[in-house]
């Protein structure tokens, strides 16, 4: 299928590792141009030399996402390289833990701004390229918007605002023509995910525990099906969805538990 990415310059917050990295691939394999946009260096120079030796061109903005300065930055350092923005996806952030017995207000604050201004940040400076484009965006969520988690409320109402912000701009911006949808995990093997398992005294055995409780296949997602589900949201193909909520997480959060 094609889906008429090519030469689209496509940004991906958080893009140099995980999901982000998956996205990025995907956006290169369809002939996009995808611009990375993280904290860490060393694995955003690694990315893109590696796409760049397979033909790609793909752009790279080390940056920390943490001030309404920074976001303006990114996107201005996108335009000046690239001179155009056709899709948005806002994926950085991270399960922080900060909860709500033992996290303070200090710090329910602070994980807002890791996991939530930005994502508000990055499309107010790129909704006027965006518009010129008639271009797209899309949000990276969680599943514990929806089913809580315990001992991440600032992380889990990041998330929940997310998908909130996610139908809101859909209904803004029709008059432009610009389509905001938001992709839903729930488990999936990345860098943070396996740093996470490695905190258990027996990782193995968590993770078989976590593996029998997702319905479709017993398994994790990776992080190529997230990705897929982007970049098809970003395409031409999907002309017609805005202001969806998408789960792909194998029926994680919807399925009858009485099924695994």
């Amino acid at each position: 299928m094609d889906l008429q990415l090519k030469g689209k310059v496509v940004i991906v917050t958080g893009g140099a590792k995980g999901i982000g990295a998956a996205i990025v691939h995907a956006c290169a394999a369809e002939g996009a141009i995808p611009v990375i946009i993280g904290r860490d260096a060393e694995a955003g120079k690694q990315l893109q030399s590696e796409l760049q030796n397979s033909g790609a061109t793909c752009g790279l903005i080390t940056v920390d996402l943490a001030t309404p300065e920074s976001c303006a930055q990114s996107v201005e350092q996108t335009l000046k390289n690239f001179g155009r923005i056709d899709a948005l996806v806002n994926n950085a952030g991270r399960n922080d833990k900060v909860g709500l017995e033992y996290g303070s207000v200090s710090e329910y604050v602070a994980s807002l701004n890791r996991n939530l201004v930005h994502y508000y940040g990055m499309a107010h400076y790129s909704l006027p390229h965006l518009k010129r484009s008639r271009g797209s965006i899309v949000n990276v969520g969680s599943k514990t918007a929806v089913t809580g988690q315990g001992s991440t409320s600032g992380y889990a109402s990041s998330k929940g605002a997310i998908m909130a912000l996610t139908r809101e701009w859909a209904a803004e911006l029709l008059p432009y023509g610009i389509r905001v949808n938001t992709v839903i995990p729930a488990e999936v093997m990345t860098p943070l995910y396996r740093s996470w398992l490695d905190t258990f005294p027996n990782p193995e055995d968590k993770l078989k525990t976590i593996l029998t409780k997702i319905p479709l296949e017993q398994r994790m997602t990776t992080s190529e099906e997230i990705a897929a589900m982007v970049v098809f949201l970003i395409s031409a193909k999907s002309s017609h969805t805005t202001g969806q909520h998408l789960f792909v997480d194998g029926g994680y959060v919807h399925l009858d538990r009485a099924l695994t």
